[in-house]
């Protein structure tokens, strides 16, 4: 395995160097917070999501066994996990109505079709099943490689791209209205 390029930091980290910190959440922090925003389509509950995956970092610092995995890996995995915890309990207590929604986007003169779509977009990835919309995010919003995105979700490249595959055509299908003729 190549080197870490984040063990000496997180060496620092479990030193409890507030630097060292900052710098490994300013540097991990927006990819986990976007991880999970793609995965929960909530941006409070990434927000949560993306502190308790950086709480674990800070936790688990101390314990690290350099070389086991890289860093980003079991990170990403943390990041899942939390997520797949928060839509397993989203199953378990039902709504009447949805939660009000704050719209985060442009200005309503500016930018509503941007908005619109990026709605739209939200919305089938929501609607694709759990492991496909895994692979998408990783891959198309992480710029992970397949290969990273394989050991993250613990399959094989092969199964992946399969994922990647079924997800990105149903996709296509539930978002071909908005392709120009």
């Amino acid at each position: 395995m190549d080197s870490d390029p984040d063990e000496e930091l997180l060496a620092r980290v479990a030193q409890g160097d507030p630097a060292a910190v900052r710098a490994l959440t300013g540097r991990k922090l927006p990819r986990v917070l976007a991880l999970a925003g793609r995965m929960l389509g909530e941006a409070s509950e990434a927000e949560d999501v993306a502190q308790e995956a950086m709480i674990r970092v800070w936790r688990q610092a101390p314990t690290w066994t350099p070389g086991v995995a890289r860093f980003d890996t079991w990170l990403h995995r943390v990041t899942l996990n939390l997520c797949y915890d928060r839509l397993r309990r989203r199953r378990e207590i039902p709504t009447e109505t949805p939660p009000e929604q704050v719209d985060v986007g442009p200005a309503p003169d500016r930018g509503l079709e941007a908005a619109d779509v990026g709605r739209r977009v939200g919305s089938a990835m929501q609607a694709l099943p759990d492991r496909q919309r895994e692979a998408v995010a990783l891959c198309h919003y992480q710029d992970l490689t397949n290969i990273e995105a394989a050991a993250i979700m613990g399959v094989s490249v092969e199964a992946l791209e399969s994922l990647l595959s079924r997800g990105r055509r149903a996709l296509r299908v539930a978002l071909s209205d908005m392709v120009a003729p």
